[in-house]
């Protein structure tokens, strides 16, 4: 069985490698969000002020991911909202994948919060979802 960690990064060229563990598949997505805003600054430090819902669905649990933190960096150039915790209420298969959750953070402060990579996008490069023993373990890259 796999040690349990939330997520690492690995080795990559030019970009940034996530890989992220979770006990359930929601666990997992919230684990990816965490290791993305964690690349851009020290989420300890984000406090819980404003609450953002996300609904999104995906053709597959790997187009679900995607849309997920791509709906999360939304928030970010849109709104400057950097998270700190993340929950994932339920994924559901109908005939897409559904995905309902939440995400808490704050307004980007560069007083407060410290500036780390910016993370432009997520990619679909090297980006797997698999199932080992009890864990669940998602891998992808993000463009810095």
């Amino acid at each position: 069985m796999l040690e349990y960690v939330p997520f690492e990064y690995r080795e990559h060229t030019a970009d940034i490698l996530v890989v992220a563990y979770g006990r359930s598949l929601e666990e997992l997505f919230e684990n990816a969000a965490l290791a993305v805003f964690e690349i851009m600054t020290d989420t300890k430090r984000v406090d819980e002020r404003i609450k953002r819902e996300i609904k999104c669905s995906g053709i597959d649990l790997e187009n679900l991911l995607y849309k997920w933190i791509e709906d999360l960096l939304f928030y970010f150039d849109s709104e400057g909202l950097v998270f700190s915790r993340f929950k994932v209420h339920h994924i559901q298969k109908n005939d897409e994948y559904l995905l309902e959750g939440e995400a808490w953070g704050e307004e980007f402060n560069p007083e407060k919060h410290e500036s780390r990579t910016l993370v432009k996008a997520v990619t679909y490069a090297q980006m797997s979802i698999s199932k080992v023993d009890s864990l669940w373990r998602a891998s992808f890259v993000v463009d810095i």
